[in-house]
């Protein structure tokens, strides 16, 4: 007898423990369930009904006339300008805080999930735009950050003015960051490094196209992406024959040249027209030299 006492007593235990699992389950799946409906009412508040706007009389000869609902003007007709809602449904409206979207300067390829959040994407639509830049995706200019499939036209009218996508200083990128230049690979990364450091610095963009191969094309393709920082002066009027004669623009025998053009004339006709006038510098490499940045004599 007490063995089957204690078997009965064991079922009843194992029923009511699966009877207060289910219970459980059940109560977290209604909350859940509500969640999620009024998050639904929230997102419907957020963003309101779709409005459709059509030719009047297209409207009238597929309908056969205009809901009360419809507004006209110019010809046009305004369809399910706005949905009627329960009372349930507005008082959900009230009591969910509205989503409020931020407009403020940010830089596609650093802003963190907040961020997007922030100027009104959902987590979903920011998750996808951190995948991207995970995935070695980058946003080069407004118009890449425009493509992006997550970022709807009237998004981007609004954030266009607020993109705030640096230009790549060519003093002080490394070759990886060359290398992410439209167009430059291994190759041109290097020659882009090792360029600057025979010139003592970029002075102005267009001397990448001193390096061969690089093309006016080539250079049309990333103009808009870089910028010149700072770099040291060329020290032209007190360097000796050896340094002049490194720099990419002056040979041994114009170094030589210069050098005897300043040691016989005086401070105030040292300029690069004068070298030019005559005769040292031709005037192809003179007109290089004289964007440069020089220091005072």
């Amino acid at each position: 007898m007490e063995k089957e006492s204690k078997r009965g007593l064991s079922a009843s235990f194992k029923v009511g423990a699966i009877a207060l699992a289910f219970l459980i389950v059940g109560y977290q799946s209604s909350l859940f369930i509500h969640k999620a409906a009024l998050l639904r009412i929230a997102a419907n508040r957020d963003h309101p009904d779709t409005v459709f706007v059509a030719d009047e009389a297209l409207v009238e000869r597929i309908a056969g006339r205009v809901g009360s609902d419809s507004g006209r003007k110019d010809g046009t007709v305004v369809i399910g300008r706005s949905g009627s809602h329960s009372d349930v449904a507005r008082k959900a409206y009230d009591a969910s805080p509205t989503r409020r979207v931020e407009s403020f300067r940010f830089n596609p390829n650093t802003a963190t999930m907040g961020d997007f959040q922030r100027l009104g994407f959902t987590e979903r639509q920011a998750q996808s735009i951190l995948n991207y830049r995970e995935k070695g995706g980058q946003f080069r200019r407004k118009s890449d950050f425009a493509k992006s499939y997550v970022v709807a036209d009237s998004v981007f009218e609004r954030l266009e003015p607020f993109i705030d996508i640096p230009l790549l200083d060519i003093n002080a990128a490394d070759s990886a960051a060359f290398e992410a230049l439209p167009g430059i690979g291994p190759y041109f990364a290097a020659k882009m490094v090792s360029h600057r450091a025979e010139l003592g610095g970029y002075s102005y963009p267009e001397q990448l196209m001193d390096i061969y191969r690089f093309d006016q094309e080539k250079f049309d393709a990333l103009a808009d992406l870089i910028t010149v920082g700072p770099s040291d002066s060329l020290a032209l009027w007190t360097l000796d024959e050896t340094a002049l004669a490194r720099h990419p623009y002056i040979d041994k025998r114009t170094a030589h040249d210069i050098v005897l053009f300043r040691n016989n004339n005086s401070r105030s006709s040292l300029t690069v027209d004068a070298l030019i006038a005559a005769g040292i510098l031709s005037p192809a490499n003179g007109s290089k030299l004289a964007r440069c940045r020089i220091s005072k004599p």
